[in-house]
């Protein structure tokens, strides 16, 4: 609708200000949300009820939640909702987005959002503080066009979601639930109905440190660890044969992968290393498991060839570690989402996202009907050029407002789903 497009227009220089404003809070993963979260709830609050809800203590003991590198303070940070006004208890929805960021040590300039063209460049522009900004921008059309929701909506702004999820966690297991749910990540617009997963393993050899002159006497770990990486590289080839014409991600040239990360050994350069740490992660659909995955992992180590590796080793996953999931591309959500799309004048496109995000806790855990969506394309997040295109975000913010007013039953007017 012509009148929706122009109000979002009138109001992108202020979503624009907001999300610069984002950008140059430092809000790294895990330390440095406090500060962003309650100016967020700050600009939330005239649209509606406003909590900040603390994380608690016994998250900890969740088998979804997942450990950083160094212990997590939850004493001062939080999540935010803001519980947009509505007469009834349905349909309901959450639209849920992170404001935590990846750090940038090699990028001076990261938390000084700068803008070219239509492009917003800064850490968190499209990872995601643009999609805050969206939910922003969606808020102040829906405020200013008056519309009166029948069914209530959530617009989260959780933490720690490059560590893992477990802000969503949170919300999820304190019993924030709706009947459908949209993750704002970034999608070029696309509806994705399934999310791919991924799992961070750590492989530690042990082996026979001695001096070089003896090497002949030693067993050296940096050697074992390649061979545990050979047989790795032998999985991820069957790992993708396997996976092959999964639904939903057909059209990616190689949607799973095996990757290694980081290595550190014990040792000198006059003596043979005596220990290695592996650390790296495997890509996965919805045709497996998680735990089918580390089973399938632990069996690479344990049978692959080498009778040192096989007693020698041992193999954790301990850290990252977010199932695959996928929904039926023909439920209510989806199918609501492709009508917003045509309203806003573009083809919609429903596909599977390749990058692993907290929508699978809100349809693993919460069970709900979750996509991912969102302006600006993934291949830019965590990069030193990060950007998000103001312009999707204009088109993101008009998506979110009919799919808003179609699933919550806009009260009878213009904006209803029989007008």
């Amino acid at each position: 609708m012509k009148e929706v497009q122009a109000t979002i227009r009138k109001f992108l220089p202020q979503a624009t200000t907001f999300l610069k404003e984002l950008i140059s809070f430092p809000s790294i993963s895990g330390e440095g949300e406090e500060t962003i979260q309650g100016f967020i709830a700050d600009k939330f609050s005239p649209f509606g009820r406003v909590e900040k809800i603390a994380i608690p203590d016994w998250l900890k003991k969740d088998p979804e939640y997942t450990f950083a590198a160094k212990e997590l303070d939850y004493s001062r940070r939080y999540n935010v909702v803001l519980h947009y006004p509505s007469s009834s208890h349905n349909p309901s929805l959450i639209i849920n987005s992170h404001s935590d960021v990846v750090d940038a040590p090699d990028w001076p300039e990261a938390f000084t959002a700068r803008i070219k063209d239509s492009f917003v460049f800064g850490r968190g522009a499209c990872d995601a503080k643009g999609h805050l900004a969206t939910i922003y921008l969606t808020l102040l059309a829906l405020r200013d066009l008056q519309v009166k929701l029948k069914g209530p909506v959530q617009m989260q702004s959780v933490i720690e979601e490059e560590v893992g999820g477990n802000g969503s966690l949170s919300l999820i297991r304190q019993g924030y639930r709706a009947d459908a749910a949209i993750v704002l990540e970034s999608t070029d617009l696309k509806i994705m109905a399934a999310n791919r997963g991924a799992v961070w393993f750590a492989f530690e050899v042990e082996g026979r440190s001695v001096h070089m002159g003896k090497s002949y006497e030693g067993v050296n770990a940096i050697e074992k660890a390649c061979a545990f990486m050979k047989a790795m590289r032998a999985y991820e080839k069957r790992l993708i044969a396997e996976s092959r014409n999964v639904p939903l991600f057909e059209n990616y040239t190689q949607p799973v992968q095996v990757n290694f990360g980081t290595i550190t050994g014990a040792g000198w350069p006059s003596m043979v290393c005596g220990k290695v740490v592996l650390e790296g992660g495997v890509g996965f659909l919805p045709n497996k498991t998680i735990s089918q995955v580390k089973k399938e992992v632990a069996e690479v180590a344990k049978n692959c060839g080498d009778e040192w590796i096989a007693t020698h080793h041992r193999l954790s996953f301990d850290k990252l570690h977010n199932d695959a999931y996928a929904i039926d591309p023909g439920h209510p959500i989806v199918k609501t989402m492709e009508k917003a799309i045509l309203l806003a004048g573009r083809k919609p496109e429903v596909s599977g996202f390749i990058v692993s995000c907290d929508a699978r806790l809100f349809h693993r855990v919460g069970g709900m009907p979750t996509v991912v969506f969102g302006a600006g394309s993934i291949s830019d997040a965590h990069s030193s050029t990060e950007k998000i295109d103001l312009e999707q975000i204009c088109l993101a913010a008009e998506i979110l407002f009919h799919t808003i007013c179609f699933w919550c039953q806009a009260a009878p007017n213009k904006f209803s789903p029989e007008s």
